[in-house]
């Protein structure tokens, strides 16, 4: 079909099994949607070939917006590149010391290997106090002298880190030019530029992970911004953050550490939004992938934000993240028996290559999909994703009866569905952890199930919680792609302010925020892109005088700011966070947090809205059994993008759709609402 030029977003989201696409046509409002096989390592060529299923031409493109796992990947599996750190004379073990916490309660050893190795970690003559306060100025011989010794140790990347550089960076900044006149490439991290704020080993471990992750994302986004404009490309091309928010890509590939949680970002953003416009403001998201479940709680239609997170033990990010929750129970997570015979699922998974065995790739050890397709939840003869033809469901039945069922002295059915209820009882206790235990009750919110296999676990999950409902979006296999067509831009800012509440200049504090808006702002207007409004949001980190930990207070007030103001937004969401307050202790604020939101147009929900040419009769495929409870079941199934608006539908039975498959238990209904939206609830 011909498409007025550059009226086309792409949304991609390169995930550890599928690589998925979303594309709109924002002239006509035309959707369509789209699955390939991630290329683990060469990630670029599943890029590009998703991109060319939703687009034959890239001049028509105008903008593309990629959530990444690169990063992530690089991460967990230690394949960042070859990092040095630069610091302060007496603090070469930052890294090392970290909070003196360890992987494991029990033992005197840790297994911790930082990404920066001690060898590569050199001190220089400099000293800047706690107030800011020069004491000693930077040796510009040492800094010479550390950097050769790290050119000749063939390191890529450097970090620099001096002690107290939140509070005055001009030792980090002098130190920053001497480097970029030394150093052979762009891959320079400076703390004070990339955290400017208190505490040093939060601040040390962010910079050395974007230092470590520079050259591997940089270099990825750099190609891929290359190869897009030699195939004739010429829009955005933007990224997702961990909050959520879009940065242009040379801005990612300077500062990958915010993509850390790229793709799962985009999903939970997309998923706020969606459960929003359809009249749920409390959800829980569940993002389903091939390798992991990604749990994150949206309340009052906000995605909550955390000021940091552990990518693994040890790698510490402190920048703003939508909070996710991620444990190893995806579709490709392996089955197994542990030596005191109890049935585990994960954390290893097959993921994309080999697969699970069902795949036929070589893989013969089980795993959640093989028990889905052998309980004939998945249909064998049309797998989603559209690259196998079939699945071998023998070959999983097999491997389920050697693995797991004659261990356990089970039929292959019950084998089958004791792993499926294991990864159930796995993904409910997670999403305990992330509601009940932090004052939610479940009973007031709705599953939202996406990635390629939550909708295959949502009644279960329902039931087991005690969860309201679920709220299954029109293509669930690709809602983080779609997110990334609908997020905004973002631009954070932080001032480390370490001072008691009474002793704050309310008119300085005013004076900052100015200021950060004002760059923001300005960074968004240099954008290519279009917004529909601006908005600043202004927070402080704040805490009891004497505590360690501070909770971040929201300021709905920027201007004529006083001490009662502050006080009282303080005490209200301590007691959200706490229940009580206390008495007699005075407050301070720690650090000044300033974010500036550009807010892009959002396409019209009704295009996603089923087309209504369909009766329930016509979308129905037939029947197949389905093995539930320990029996099978005669189980109708549907073309879900068939099923009309308003349609009601009883269980058992399965909705089938090129990038999912839905699984509606005995028990349970589903009614289509006017976005095409599944409201699943028990009967």
């Amino acid at each position: 079909m011909s498409k007025t030029p550059q009226q086309t977003l792409v949304g991609i989201d390169v995930g550890g099994t599928f690589t998925d696409i979303f594309v709109i046509d924002q002239l006509s409002g035309q959707v369509s949607v789209h699955k390939v096989a991630s290329t683990r390592g060469r990630e670029a060529d599943g890029f590009f070939t998703g991109v060319r299923l939703g687009v034959s031409d890239l001049s028509e493109i105008a903008a593309i917006i990629h959530g990444t796992t690169v990063g992530t990947n690089a991460l967990l599996e230690r394949k960042g590149a070859k990092t040095g750190l630069i610091t302060t004379e007496g603090f070469r073990d930052l890294l090392q010391m970290r909070r003196r916490d360890r992987p494991s309660t029990w033992g005197l050893w840790g297994q911790y290997t930082p990404v920066v190795a001690r060898a590569q970690s050199y001190e220089v003559t400099e000293r800047v106090l706690a107030d800011g306060t020069v004491h000693t100025p930077l040796d510009e011989a040492d800094i010479r002298q550390a950097v050769q010794q790290l050119l000749d140790a063939n390191v890529e990347s450097v970090a620099v880190v001096f002690i107290n550089a939140h509070a005055n960076a001009c030792n980090e900044h002098q130190a920053r030019t001497l480097i970029d006149s030394l150093w052979p490439n762009k891959h320079v991290s400076v703390s004070s530029e990339l955290l400017p704020e208190i505490r040093e080993f939060e601040r040390a471990s962010t910079t050395a992970l974007n230092a470590y992750l520079q050259p591997v994302v940089g270099n990825y986004l750099r190609t891929l911004d290359t190869r897009l404009h030699s195939e004739g490309f010429n829009g955005e091309f933007l990224i997702v953050q961990s909050n959520g928010g879009l940065m242009n890509s040379e801005a990612a590939a300077q500062t990958p550490v915010r993509t850390a949680l790229s793709g799962p970002a985009a999903g939970v953003y997309a998923s706020a939004y969606l459960a929003s416009q359809s009249g749920f403001e409390n959800v829980i998201t569940c993002d389903m992938g091939g390798t992991s479940f990604d749990i994150s709680v949206v309340a009052d239609g906000k995605a909550a934000l955390a000021s940091q997170t552990s990518v693994d033990f040890g790698l510490v990010i402190r920048s703003p993240m939508i909070e996710i929750t991620t444990i190893g129970a995806g579709g490709g997570s392996i089955a197994w028996i542990d030596p005191e015979g109890m049935l585990r699922i994960g954390p290893e998974s097959a993921g994309s290559t080999p697969g699970p065995v069902c795949y036929g790739r070589g893989n013969d050890r089980p795993t959640v999909t093989d028990a889905n397709v052998v309980l004939g939840r998945i249909n064998s003869e049309q797998p989603i994703g559209g690259q196998l033809q079939s699945l071998d469901k023998k070959a999983a039945e097999a491997a389920i009866a050697r693995h797991i069922g004659e261990p356990l002295g089970m039929d292959v059915m019950a084998a089958a569905e004791a792993v499926v209820d294991v990864a159930n009882a796995v993904m409910a206790g997670a999403i305990r952890l992330v509601s009940i235990e932090r004052g939610h009750d479940p009973r007031q919110f709705a599953a939202m199930p996406f990635g390629g296999g939550g909708a295959l676990h949502t009644c279960a999950l329902v039931r087991e919680i005690g969860l309201a409902s679920a709220l299954v979006p029109r293509y669930p296999g690709i809602v983080s792609a779609l997110g990334c067509v609908i997020a905004d831009m973002r631009q954070d800012f932080v001032k480390t302010i370490n001072q008691p509440l009474a002793d704050i200049d309310p008119s300085a504090l005013e004076s900052h925020i100015e200021h950060f808006s004002g760059n923001g702002r300005q960074q968004l207007l240099e954008a290519k892109a279009e917004f529909s409004e601006i908005e600043v949001q202004v927070s402080l980190d704040m805490l009891y005088i004497g505590q360690t930990h501070s909770v971040d207070v929201l300021l709905t007030q920027v201007t004529q700011l006083d001490e009662t103001i502050i006080s009282a937004a303080f005490e209200k969401r301590y007691l959200q966070v706490y229940g009580r307050l206390l008495d007699n202790v005075s407050t301070a604020v720690i650090n000044l947090r300033v974010a500036v939101i550009g807010k892009r147009p959002k396409f019209d929900l009704n295009v996603l809205a089923p087309d209504n040419k369909h009766s329930l009769e016509q979308a129905q495929r037939g029947t197949r059994p389905v093995y539930h409870g320990g029996s099978h079941h005669d189980a109708a199934v549907y073309d879900r993008l068939r099923l009309p608006t308003g349609c009601s539908i009883n269980g058992p039975c399965v909705l089938e759709q090129a990038d999912t498959t839905i699984w509606i238990e005995p028990g349970f209904y589903a009614i289509v609402d006017k976005f095409g939206n599944l409201v699943v609830r028990q009967q």
